[in-house]
């Protein structure tokens, strides 16, 4: 930091494993990225190429190269997968992965229905490959899933190998753990977090009254996720107590 304040929350030294800053990177140039790099890579823990935006985006191997530089890993979306799978075409996807030289792999199936056995076999496969990260939920606003189903299929995910669940909110934070206004689903969220570890969830919150109320929720090391590059350092303050939004959250604590 560029001087001492007292009373500052406590942050782990990357690489952590709680209080992750997920990025969504919708499709950065390699000018952007290099600026992205520059001004917000020290706080950012993992970078999303978002949905299948990896399919068509140009220079893709020199993007993931200047993450790499910068020791900040990436994943391709989970919609890619689901579009490899849909078409049968997992061997292929894994192959991918092993051209890219990717280290993550996402596992949803927010655009298409899988059988969870089969979700979990496929989180079973890629995790001897890859560090799996899945996703629970449905990209769908009128697919609403009870609590103590979210929990069953999260609990079923981590167990099968995958390294942290993602509870869905789409990138523009108003599904899944949310309803359609933004919102939190506080009940759900409650429920969840009575048998899921915390440090186990990335919830996507790309929305500042998002990422403020799972700040005052769980703490400053909560993970969360699809959070725009630009809104980076502003999540770090939030974090810190340096945003009015948590000004004095953390002063006697």
């Amino acid at each position: 930091m560029n001087y001492k304040l007292n009373n500052i929350p406590e942050r782990p030294a990357k690489p952590r494993q709680k209080g992750l800053t997920m990025v969504m990177d919708k499709g950065l140039s390699l000018r952007q990225v290099e600026d992205f790099i520059d001004v917000a890579g020290v706080h950012t823990d993992i970078v999303k190429l978002g949905w299948a935006t990896s399919y068509v985006t140009p220079n893709l191997k020199e993007k993931l190269a200047l993450y790499r530089s910068a020791g900040i890993p990436t994943y391709f979306g989970g919609t890619l997968f689901e579009a490899f799978a849909i078409r049968n075409q997992f061997d292929d996807y894994r192959r991918v992965l092993e051209e890219f030289g990717m280290e993550y792999a996402e596992v949803s199936d927010g655009s298409m229905d899988i059988e969870h056995d089969k979700k979990c076999d496929f989180i079973r496969k890629l995790s001897e490959q890859v560090t799996v990260i899945s996703e629970v939920g449905s990209k769908d606003a009128a697919k609403i899933f009870a609590p103590y189903k979210w929990i069953a299929l999260m609990k079923a995910e981590i167990e099968a190998g995958s390294w942290k669940v993602i509870a869905e909110a789409r990138e523009g934070g108003n599904v899944g753990i949310y309803r359609g206004t933004g919102e939190v689903r506080e009940g759900l969220v409650d429920e969840i977090l009575t048998q899921i570890p915390e440090e186990t969830i990335i919830w996507e919150a790309p929305q500042k009254e998002q990422q403020v109320w799972f700040i005052k929720l769980i703490g400053t090391n909560v993970n969360l996720g699809n959070i725009a590059p630009a809104e980076v350092i502003p999540l770090e303050t939030i974090r810190l107590g340096l945003r009015g939004d948590t000004f004095d959250y953390f002063l006697n604590k």
